[in-house]
């Protein structure tokens, strides 16, 4: 009788510290894309990893977005238990107030955090071998696929306005989702993805039919204001030179309402199931170190105190 009223009593008492089983883990919010697409399914494979890593201590449930904008919007009503992953440059707008948040700024929009790098979002002009285009020049009297209000759709749109294409190709009314098969059919020329790279939907279009992804010179690179980036040789089926074209970096950021301690399980966990997560997505092989250039703004101080013990140096506007 007394070992159990002793148990009764211990028990009492791990629960009002907060010490039971249930509370011991630290639950995440991820919030990152349509379902579908390969950030939501990265969002899941982070979260496998985050649970592997952490040997359940960390539970991160993966939850769907309209994108970039709505992810930073949300801020504004969500908790210290909330990540969310967005380009850095819509963090600096958010905080400026500009563009798509003008007349919507908010304090909370100045605790934003970040924490790592993700696969960058990758601009492909992907056109099929029979339509001999091999330079963006050569998309004119073609009709090409953008899809409908993702970046890549509105990316695409800038780069044929910039190029002077604007009103030389045929765009096609349909969802990007039907490019692969449209391309086969040879009801298109082309369609323009933005994703990670490998993106699925470019394996998958290389694998059907003979391709030719479009490299761009650096002063069409440059003249988009975007980050270079090379897609070397053999990604894709039939790939047999490195592709040049433009990315935009992406970043999973947090708030200061984050603890310090839940900040750094997550940064160090990433990190240290990086190298596995690319065995089975080739994608997170396109996340290095230098990647942490990108981060513009703060770096959540937890994240940090990680980055200082891997010797991994910060600027001190990340600081």
């Amino acid at each position: 009788m007394k070992t159990l009223l002793k148990a009764a009593v211990a028990a009492i008492a791990l629960s009002a510290l907060g010490l039971t089983a249930a509370n011991a883990e630290t639950r995440i919010t991820y919030k990152s894309a349509k379902t579908g697409s390969s950030y939501y399914q990265m969002g899941v494979e982070l979260a496998e990893a985050m649970k592997a890593g952490t040997d359940g201590d960390m539970i991160v449930t993966v939850e769907e977005s309209q994108g970039s904008v709505q992810n930073v919007m949300e801020v504004r009503a969500r908790g210290g238990d909330y990540v969310f992953t967005t380009p850095p440059a819509l963090v600096g707008l958010a905080q400026g107030g500009k563009a798509m948040f003008e007349g919507k700024g908010d304090p909370a929009f100045d605790t934003i955090r970040a924490l790592f790098p993700i696969p960058s979002l990758t601009m492909h002009f992907v056109m099929s071998a029979d339509s001999g285009v091999t330079d963006l020049a050569g998309l004119e009297g073609k009709t090409i696929l953008l899809g409908k209000g993702s970046f890549g759709a509105t990316e695409g749109e800038k780069y044929l306005e910039l190029f002077g294409l604007k009103d030389k190709v045929t765009v096609a009314d349909a969802e990007l989702s039907n490019a692969v098969a449209a391309l086969k059919n040879g009801q298109i020329d082309g369609f323009v993805t933005a994703g990670s790279w490998p993106a699925p939907n470019v394996i998958e279009a290389a694998a059907s039919t003979p391709v030719t992804v479009l490299s761009m010179s650096d002063e069409q690179i440059a003249e988009t204001k975007r980050t270079t980036l090379v897609i070397p040789a053999g990604t894709y089926a039939g790939q047999d030179t490195d592709i040049r074209t433009t990315s935009l970096p992406v970043v999973a950021f947090t708030t200061t309402g984050m603890s310090d301690d839940a900040a750094y399980a997550l940064t160090k966990t990433f990190w240290e199931s990086k190298a596995k997560l690319a065995e089975n997505a080739p994608w997170w092989d396109g996340v290095n170190v230098d990647l942490m250039a990108t981060i513009t703004g703060q770096i959540h101080p937890g994240a940090q105190r990680y980055y200082e013990e891997a010797g991994i140096a910060l600027t001190d506007a990340q600081k």
